[in-house]
C-alpha cells in the first residue's frame, strides 16, 4: 500500500534549500533529518536555483508566463464566442423578408 503524498509549504522548501546551500551537512543528511527523499530535495534545489522568487508557486498558482497564457486562452475563447454569435445574427438578418 502506498503512503499518502505529503504536501510541503513554500517556506519549508525554501528553508530546506537554504540548509543545503549553507553546506553545513551533505544533502543526503539534510534529507534524512527532514524526513524527505534525496531526490525531492535535489529537485527543490534545482527549481529554486532556476526560478528564485517564482519557485514553488503552490497548488493553483502559476508562474507569470502560465498566468498570461491562461488569460490569453480565455480571451481567445470569448472572442470566438462573440464571432460565432455575430455570424449567426448576420445569417438571421440577411434572410429575405417574406
Amino acid at each position: 500500500m502506498r503512503k499518502p503524498q505529503r504536501k510541503f509549504t513554500k517556506e519549508f522548501k525554501v528553508e530546506a534549500v537554504k540548509l543545503v546551500q549553507s553546506r553545513q551537512k551533505p544533502l543526503a543528511q539534510i534529507a534524512r533529518d527532514l524526513d524527505i527523499s534525496d531526490s525531492a530535495l535535489h529537485h527543490w534545489c534545482k527549481q529554486f536555483s532556476e526560478q528564485r522568487e517564482q519557485a514553488f508557486p503552490g497548488s493553483g498558482h502559476q508562474t507569470p508566463q502560465e498566468e498570461e497564457i491562461r488569460q490569453l486562452k480565455r480571451e481567445n475563447d470569448l472572442l470566438r464566442q462573440e464571432r460565432d454569435m455575430l455570424k449567426k445574427a448576420l445569417g438571421i438578418f440577411s434572410r429575405p423578408q417574406l
